[in-house]
Order: C-alpha cells, then structure tokens, then sequence
C-alpha cells in the first residue's frame, strides 16, 4: 500500500506551497490536487489552481459546494450584498473585537476537508492518503478564521482518520509558519509563484488593498524579494 498525497489547492501563495511540500515529500507521481467551487464571485483562484497543476503535471479534481454556501451572506461569495473590506487582517480585528473577519465563509475549511477526504477514499480506495491544507498561523491570529487554527486541523484531522478508517491523514504543515515563512520555504522549493492569485477581487490585476493583498505583499517584501505574480 502506497501513500498518496491530495493538496486542497486554490491557486493561492499558500497552498502552492504544499504542493511543492507534497512532491518533495511524497514524489511528484504520488501527488494529486483538488479546488473546491463554493460560489466565490471570481473565477481566478480556480482558474490558477488549474494552472498550477498543469505546471507541476499533476491530476487535478474540482468539486462543487455551493450549494451549501448559498445561505451566507460573505462578501465573497457571488450572492452577497455585501462589499469586501479594503483593509488589513489586524485593522479589521481591532475595529470589531471579535476575533472573525468579514471574509470568513462558514466552516468552509471543515465543509472541504470533508469533501476532500471522500474524495480521497473514493480514488484512492487502496492507498493510504495524506491530505495537505495550506492554512498557516496569520490566518489564524487573533481568531481571524478559527478554521485554519491548529486547535480546528488537529481536531477535524482526527475526525478524518477515525471516519476513514485510519486511511486519510490530515497534514497541515504550514500552521505553525507566518505567511513570510511560508513563502521562504517555497521559494526554497522553487515554488511557481508567478502563476498564483491572492486578491479578493477578480479584475485583471490585484486590487492590492484587500486583507491577503496586504499580506502577500508584507511576505514576499520580508523575504526581499518581488511578488513574481506583479
């Protein structure tokens, strides 16, 4: 029985990252990658996603949630009413006090890893299966999405492995890493930046104001380097 590896992608600086993780790992023939549509008001994130496994020449799955999501009312999803903050992470946080950012989708991580994990099983009935989540410790700082915490991938990774009958594991080795840390390590494994999306918006260009516009820029600038993508 051979271990087989499934990214949840979504063409982000993050999840390329364990993409590059996985084929050093696990060998780039045992790695497969998967993006969730859960009517998210742009297209780019999936389109990249694509991209990014044709890059690498690896199988890649798309799944349909948002059905699921169409009661929220999340900027970014297409059927809101609401407008996408142009302001950090930490600006956000403070104003409110929450903890929770506007652009939390609820329970989206718990909702794909889910999904993910029967995918899994299901083309992989034979194999043992890690599945690699690119959430890292900014996202979870100061409760801004409490699904990428490692309280949240511990416990929902157990549930994976105890429902799979101890065949899917979840991997989440970004979740202790700053976003600048993340992108050390994948420039390190000569991570293909240049084809990855960020930004909240989908025009033809970043918006650059937008919470992980905002972010992407501080990483790449902490690891003096340009942002490929620009």
């Amino acid at each position: 029985m051979s271990k087989k590896a499934l990214v949840l992608s979504s063409g982000g600086v993050d999840s390329t990252t364990c993409i590059s993780i996985a084929i050093d790992e696990l060998g780039i023939k045992n790695v497969s990658t998967v993006s969730v549509f859960y009517g998210q008001k742009h297209s780019k994130e999936l389109e990249c996603a694509k991209k990014i496994a044709e890059y690498y020449g690896v199988k890649h799955y798309e799944l349909d949630l948002s059905a699921i999501f169409k009661y929220s009312n999340c900027p970014l999803l297409s059927q809101s009413t609401e407008k996408i903050v142009h302001e950090s992470y930490a600006e956000q946080i403070a104003k409110d006090e929450e903890g929770m950012v506007s652009t939390y989708v609820p329970f989206r991580n718990g909702l794909m890893l889910s999904a993910v994990a029967s995918l899994a099983v299901s083309i992989y009935p034979h194999d043992m299966v890690d599945i690699y989540l690119g959430a890292h410790a900014d996202d979870s700082a100061g409760r801004a999405y409490a699904d990428c915490s490692e309280e949240f991938t511990q416990a929902i990774g157990q549930a994976i492995n105890i429902g799979t009958y101890e065949k899917v594991s979840l991997r989440a080795p970004l979740v202790n890493l700053s976003k600048a840390e993340v992108v050390r390590e994948g420039l390190e494994l000569g991570t293909p930046y240049e084809l990855t999306w960020s930004c909240y918006e989908g025009g033809e260009t970043p918006c650059g104001t937008c919470a992980t516009c905002i972010d992407r820029a501080i990483a790449f600038k902490l690891n003096n380097i340009s942002d490929p993508a620009l």
